[in-house]
């Protein structure tokens, strides 16, 4: 099964070389990679073209997968922060995890990239609650992947959400597929916890708690900014 892995970049050149350099050295290669790009004026696109990367439009990360996905040739969608880093044979593995398992969507074990241990100890927590609340909570997060009629079943991601889109993402379509939780470990940066602080993470948990109780957040209520990381 064909393989479109979908990345949305906003000025990456730091990030975006490792991760396609991950993606290069796997075993498995029926891929595409699409780089939905929101206006980098840095190295970004120089380097998506030197690893041979589909361009398109991005925009905010919800926007920029739904426009990575119209565009994707594969049955087999594969969503990947700009800043995250696959070990050697994770495709091939967890492609076949999913599709032993007959799996519609599915989220993944996270590690800390170059975190503290306080964010190895949080890590280690929420694949803890994952795993104890499987069925009840849809783990998705810095990398999905979904089969292409699924994501376009839940017409995609909710472009109006401004805070962890991906979980509604993962709720919707799990109310149409099977959802699996595969244990094959994505490298995360902290760059986010090292800008905003580790007060973060209690942000993601009342805004998952948030999305699971009421319903999709639309409104700024949590204070969230996206691709600041670059901001002095």
């Amino acid at each position: 099964m064909k393989l479109s892995i979908i990345i949305p970049a906003l000025n990456e050149e730091k990030y975006l070389p490792l991760l396609l350099e991950s993606i290069r050295i796997q075993s498995f290669t029926d891929y595409e990679i699409i780089v939905a790009d929101a206006g980098s004026h840095d190295g970004t696109l120089d380097i998506a073209r030197s690893y041979g990367c589909k361009i398109v439009l991005g925009g905010l990360p919800a926007a920029a997968r739904n426009s990575g996905a119209r565009s994707a040739t594969g049955k087999l969608l594969l969503f990947l922060d700009s800043d995250v880093i696959l070990p050697p044979g994770f495709l091939e593995r967890s492609i076949a995890a999913f599709e032993s398992r007959n799996l519609g969507v599915a989220g993944f074990l996270l590690k800390p990239l170059d975190g503290k241990t306080v964010d190895t100890a949080i890590y280690w927590g929420l694949d803890q609650f994952v795993r104890a609340m499987h069925g009840w909570f849809y783990h998705g997060a810095s990398a999905i992947m979904v089969k292409k009629e699924v994501h376009e079943d839940i017409n995609g991601f909710n472009e109006a959400i401004t805070m962890i889109e991906d979980y509604y993402y993962m709720k919707s379509a799990a109310k149409v597929s099977r959802y699996g939780y595969i244990r094959q470990p994505v490298k995360v940066s902290m760059r986010r916890y090292e800008k905003d602080g580790r007060f973060t993470y209690a942000k993601y948990a009342l805004a998952a708690l948030y999305t699971h109780v009421i319903g999709p957040i639309t409104k700024d209520i949590f204070n969230y900014q996206f691709n600041h990381y670059h901001k002095k």
